[in-house]
């Protein structure tokens, strides 16, 4: 299976984002704080303007409107399935077969 990182760079992000004015790693993770933190856009402009990175909050709100639904079917094709244990059966059966 190819890196979660690689495949991001590779193929999806870069049909999404057509023409970047800043690299995607930059791009990344103003969305991921956005998403992962209780940050407003302009707490987060401000804390991009202090690593360097000259960015305005409508932007980030652009990136994430665009970035987010793309991240999410990525990750729901990535998740497990839920509910499969074959541990947790053999501990159940063997419980109901005491009693």
């Amino acid at each position: 299976m190819v890196p979660l990182h690689i495949q991001l760079e590779t193929s999806v992000l870069r049909k999404v984002i057509r023409r970047p004015h800043y690299p995607l790693d930059v791009t990344l993770v103003c969305v991921r704080w956005y998403a992962a933190y209780a940050l407003s856009l302009r707490n987060l402009e401000e804390m991009m303007a202090e690593r360097g990175v000259i960015v305005d909050h409508a932007t980030v709100h652009r990136w994430a409107l665009r970035i987010l639904p793309v991240l999410a079917a990525m990750f729901r094709r990535r998740k497990r399935p839920v509910g499969s244990s074959s541990l947790f059966q053999m501990r159940f059966e063997c419980v109901f077969q005491r009693s």
